[in-house]
């Protein structure tokens, strides 16, 4: 039998894990050109909890009682696809789910980095930093980037491209051990702990000469504070609204002026719109990887039937690096 989670109910305000409901059903034969894959890894990630929830967003929600969403590795147990035989290991869309059927794979190649990494550094997270911060922040060198979530997924990464771009990287985390992870171990040339109370003081130290690229993904008050700190022709990459998305009552940007008066561009980064240039990420991220030049952490929890409560602690900010559930 398959296990998997599907959708309860829609979550109002903070999520909890009696939105989500584990079942049995049949394992799914495969059709023509399709692979069964026994999953091994499961991403979580925060765009889920828009997914969950009943507001417009750039891609469809979950229904009730439909399998939960979310990016897979697994291993092929059944090929009826021409490329694709028993054993090899593939990236797909089955989500929280231990077995699947589908034709929309990618096979991936364990021996260059372990398969979870195809969830993160060189997966999806890790082309949306690459692209984020070069096509929309276009930093030049010298420039200072600042990045929120700077220990996260995504994070992690723009500030370490930043640094091999020639800018000046500065992180935002949560917690001294992230701060002291973003900068001793992803190297950057500091980060600031937004719980210490004094996020404003500490941005002025770290960046004397203003802000060129804010990469943002928390929203809320942290980008209002960005936003004075920008300069002239300054770039905001607007990839995650994590602060607001268990809020009934979002937080209202107060510096909005600062948008004309600097002449800002701010813009809105989702991943799939540069599905044709994937390849040319992956090589570059995978490239660095080999050559030692990206670190990365993983927050691993075991167990599907554990995958809501991963979810729950992803979005409260209690994960460290990137969130995954180990199925297999």
């Amino acid at each position: 039998m398959n296990k998997r989670v599907v959708l309860a109910s829609r979550p109002v305000g903070p999520v909890s894990e009696s939105n989500f409901r584990v079942e049995e059903a049949p394992v799914p034969k495969p059709a023509d050109g399709e692979v069964l894959v026994r999953n091994l890894w499961l991403s979580l990630d925060p765009y889920m909890r828009g997914r969950i929830s009943a507001a417009k967003s750039y891609a469809k929600g979950v229904e009730i009682d439909e399998v939960m969403v979310g990016q897979t590795v697994g291993e092929v147990l059944e090929s009826r696809h021409p490329k694709l035989k028993v054993g090899d290991m593939v990236l797909t869309q089955l989500g929280w789910q231990l077995y699947g059927a589908t034709g929309e794979v990618m096979k991936i190649d364990t021996s260059r980095a372990p398969a979870s990494y195809y969830l993160g550094l060189i997966g999806m997270p890790g082309m949306t930093a690459y692209f984020g911060l070069k096509e929309l922040g276009q930093p030049k060198p010298g420039e200072t980037v600042v990045v929120s979530a700077a220990s996260g997924a995504v994070g992690s990464v723009v500030g370490q491209l930043a640094k091999l771009w020639g800018c000046k990287a500065i992180g935002v985390a949560g917690g001294p051990e992230k701060c002291a992870y973003v900068k001793q171990e992803l190297g950057f040339d500091a980060c600031l702990d937004y719980k210490a109370g004094n996020l404003r003081e500490a941005l002025k130290e770290a960046c004397p000469k203003g802000v060129d690229v804010y990469f943002d993904n928390v929203g809320g008050e942290i980008l209002d504070l960005l936003l004075t700190r920008m300069n002239l022709f300054g770039r905001i990459v607007v990839c995650g609204t994590i602060s607001d998305y268990d809020s009934t009552d979002p937080y209202k940007v107060r510096n909005w002026r600062a948008i004309l008066v600097n002449r800002l561009r701010i813009q809105g980064m989702i991943v799939f719109d540069w599905k044709d240039r994937y390849g040319e990420a992956l090589k570059a991220l995978g490239g660095y990887f080999a050559e030692g030049k990206l670190n990365y952490r993983e927050s691993v929890v075991q167990g599907l039937e554990n995958a809501p409560r991963g979810l729950i602690d992803l979005l409260g900010g209690r994960n460290f690096g990137k969130q995954l559930v180990k199925l297999g």
